[in-house]
């Protein structure tokens, strides 16, 4: 019989939809409102995180290794019953290497998840040209590793990226302050020490401060610059995964006799902030369904004692209690999809006019949004399974109605 198909279900239920289009038309508006919402705030926020990671992460290692800090330690153990010092000055740090960085590096490299591993000899100098004079932090690399690390390639404001003996790479704000443009020298001054470098290459690290006092030089440069012949004050980590910097560097702490730090341990309240927008958007997600929930339950409660007469007639008939409680199932699966892709566009609309007419003062976007394919599909989802979940307690409500009583209604 046609009752006992599935399409009898869904002609039922476009037909009770059609007959009721005002109503139909308001819960989806509503459902589309909803998916819109989230998946324009869930782009949202992605952006705004992968915008400030990468700005963050783009001047830094995922991992840094260095020496372990000087103390001050005894020089015969405290026996029982003695009298100690109570306060004991603290011991001044200085420039230290790595030791045997090499075969440390070597090892690192090897782990699984790595993306890149850097040399680094890092110290306080001053730069001059002519009158002018800049504190500045020399960082001495070996320029294909480091690339790898901070991707210079696409910071380079002026100039070559090279970094050949006797050249250095600096800040667009230090080559402004000192004057100096690609291919002028600048001299270097470290204690006793001096060195004079030609410029390669200007570079903007996107945070005025690094600009204004980062020069780059060749490991060996820095290395005589800071009297630290082949030593290197630090080893820097890339992953493949950012969110995996913690659980590396508490394994390597273990393993190895340095301070090891992540960058979630150097930037804890981006990561605390982070956190904060994460929980956040599951809020907003989670009560936006809720309301679309409600709204869809309430349309279709509504729906079911309109249709009481309509129920009564389809049971006299031989539609079973399955069925009836079938065809408002499908009401909300089709409130949902259609809700849904409404969204879905609504959220793309969204997310193109912020691109458009939201601007940074260089009258660029301020961020990338985009609104990836999965994530599209996942709230769309959500939205289904909403439509179907509100539509349980109407279904069963109608499925349960005595013909007769509904039918004298």
């Amino acid at each position: 019989m046609a009752m006992r198909g599935f399409g009898f279900e869904l002609t039922v239920a476009v037909r009770f939809l059609r007959e009721g289009r005002f109503q139909s038309l308001l819960i989806i508006v509503g459902v589309a409102a909803g998916v819109a919402v989230v998946a324009y705030i869930s782009a949202l926020v992605t952006g705004l995180q992968s915008n400030t990671l990468n700005k963050t992460l783009g001047t830094q290692a995922h991992v840094v290794l260095t020496a372990p800090d000087e103390r001050v330690t005894p020089v015969l153990a405290r026996r029982s019953g003695e009298a100690a010092f109570t306060d004991v000055q603290a011991r001044a740090q200085r420039l230290q290497t790595v030791a045997n960085w090499p075969a440390v590096m070597a090892a690192i490299e090897q782990r699984p998840g790595v993306a890149a591993v850097s040399p680094l000899v890092a110290g306080a100098a001053l730069a001059r040209r002519g009158e002018a004079t800049r504190a500045v932090t020399v960082s001495g690399v070996e320029l294909d590793r480091y690339e790898r690390i901070v991707g210079l390639r696409g910071k380079l404001a002026a100039g070559s990226l090279s970094l050949a003996p006797g050249e250095a790479i600096v800040g667009v704000e230090l080559a402004f302050d000192l004057g100096v443009r690609v291919g002028d020298r600048i001299t270097l001054v470290t204690g006793e020490r001096n060195e004079t470098l030609r410029l390669s290459a200007l570079v903007d690290l996107g945070v005025k401060e690094l600009n204004r006092r980062t020069v780059i030089v060749p490991l060996r440069s820095a290395q005589s610059l800071l009297d630290l012949a082949g030593g290197a004050t630090q080893i820097d980590v890339t992953l493949l995964d950012v969110w995996a910097a913690q659980a590396l560097a508490e394994e390597l702490s273990r393993q190895l006799p340095y301070k090891v730090e992540s960058w979630q341990e150097s930037n804890a309240q981006l990561v605390s902030a982070l956190n904060a927008q994460g929980v956040s958007t599951l809020l907003i997600r989670v009560v936006v369904m809720i309301v679309v929930v409600l709204g869809i339950a309430s349309v279709l409660v509504v729906s079911v004692v309109q249709k009481q007469r309509e129920i009564g007639i389809l049971r006299a008939m031989g539609a079973t209690r399955a069925q009836v409680m079938r065809v408002f199932l499908l009401q909300g699966a089709l409130v949902g999809a259609l809700g849904s892709v409404s969204g879905i566009a609504l959220a793309v609309l969204m997310i193109d006019l912020f691109t458009r007419f939201v601007r940074g003062s260089d009258g660029l976007p301020l961020f990338a949004i985009t609104l990836p394919p999965m994530l599209a599909v996942q709230v769309a989802a959500l939205a289904l399974l909403s439509g179907v979940l509100a539509a349980v307690a109407p279904a069963r409500r109608a499925s349960r109605m005595d013909p007769a009583q509904a039918i004298r209604l």
